[in-house]
């Protein structure tokens, strides 16, 4: 199938775009956005991918606020891979590595907004992501964040909520490769163990630099992969060097320890380090502010779960209040906290401590697929 990006010099197989190098039923192709205020006050998250070899594109949008989290996600049959609308949502690349544009119209959840995402750093590229389970290759990704602030406004509840550049932070990820999405498979020889995912990842802004972690660990506690990186700033996404910044120090590796609360697996507070290659590390302590929960969406979500087949076109809203989730359950596990940073110096900062902890971690004790702290 041509399409639209055929006629670009971009091609990396003899295939057309639009057929993946794999035939991997678990291709995808992400963007993802956060969104905070510096003082805790409110997260949004923004998510939107093609599952090119399930036909399937999907978004979602949501947001917490008031100990409150309201969610939109949509679904419909994908089509040419340049076309990034999916019903009433639409991202709009205005300057690619620099200015992205989030859209949802007005529509029958009472979400919506119109948010504009400017680059503070360049991009820094994590690095290929690879786990295979019973010799069977269950993610194998490339992703990279990149810094920035949002303007601009949601709508939802009834309630117009502005979005000022002067205090909200946000993060830019893009991934593609595979993972597991949509419907779970069937047959085949059973797991001999149960399933495992140790997951950290904390992007930290400061007054004149960023910071950033990101850790998977075993059941042992031993990193698959690891990376840390201080990045710097700039006033506007026009004074950015380039897609990387040679300027970009990526350390030799990262440390965490994590103080949960009890009855879950939500850090209560949580102390992080970059590891020079040379010098001393850079200590940072993390104070949660507030919680989201990515099934807002679609991580882990019930009947919203990423790539899954809803029809032609499918559109929905709900929303809960915080303090009637159940903690152990499983679509709330996977989850963001807004966080205040802070030096040894006194200098803070304000990021996001996202966490994944399913099945056992030596490190912090857990001993079966979900027991809490």
């Amino acid at each position: 199938m041509l399409s639209r990006f055929d006629d670009y010099p971009i091609h990396q197989t003899a295939e057309p775009v639009a057929h993946t190098a794999s035939s991997d039923r678990n291709a995808y192709d992400r963007y993802w956005f956060n969104g905070y205020a510096d003082d805790g006050e409110f997260y949004f998250g923004v998510g939107m991918a093609v599952y090119p070899n399930r036909g399937i594109i999907d978004c979602g949008f949501s947001i917490v606020r008031g100990g409150e989290q309201h969610a939109f996600h949509a679904s419909r049959r994908a089509g040419d891979p340049s076309d990034t609308t999916c019903g009433p949502f639409r991202i709009v690349i205005e300057e690619p590595m620099r200015r992205v544009r989030v859209v949802i119209d007005d529509n029958e959840t009472g979400i919506a907004c119109d948010l504009l995402f400017d680059a503070r750093t360049a991009c820094i590229e994590e690095g290929r992501q690879t786990t295979r389970v019973n010799n069977r290759l269950m993610m194998d990704a490339t992703r990279f964040a990149q810094f920035g602030r949002w303007q601009g406004e949601i709508r939802y509840a009834g309630r117009r909520l502005p979005v000022e550049s002067a205090r909200v932070y946000g993060t830019k990820d893009r991934s593609w490769g595979i993972r597991p999405v949509g419907e779970p498979e069937s047959g085949g020889a059973p797991n001999r163990r149960l399933p495992q995912v140790f997951f950290l990842w904390a992007p930290i802004q400061w007054k004149d630099r960023c910071t950033h972690f990101i850790v998977f660990e075993d059941q042992t506690g031993t990193p698959w992969h690891a990376g840390g990186m201080i990045v710097p700033t700039y006033a506007s996404s026009e004074k950015v060097p380039g897609v990387e910044d040679p300027k970009i120090e990526h350390m030799a590796s990262v440390e965490h320890d994590i103080t949960y609360i009890p009855g879950t697996r939500r850090a209560r507070k949580a102390k992080i380090a970059l590891v020079p290659k040379e010098g001393s590390k850079l200590e940072i302590a993390l104070e949660p502010l507030i919680c989201f929960r990515m099934k807002g969406i679609g991580y882990t979500h019930p009947t919203w779960g990423h790539g899954l087949w809803k029809g032609e076109l499918a559109v929905a809203g709900e929303s809960w209040k915080e303090d009637s989730l159940a903690p152990m359950a499983l679509e709330n596990q996977h989850i963001q906290q807004v966080v205040r940073a802070t030096l040894p110096s006194g200098e803070t900062g304000v990021g996001v401590l996202e966490q994944i902890a399913f099945g056992t971690h030596a490190k912090y004790g857990f001993k079966e697929f979900l027991d809490p702290a």
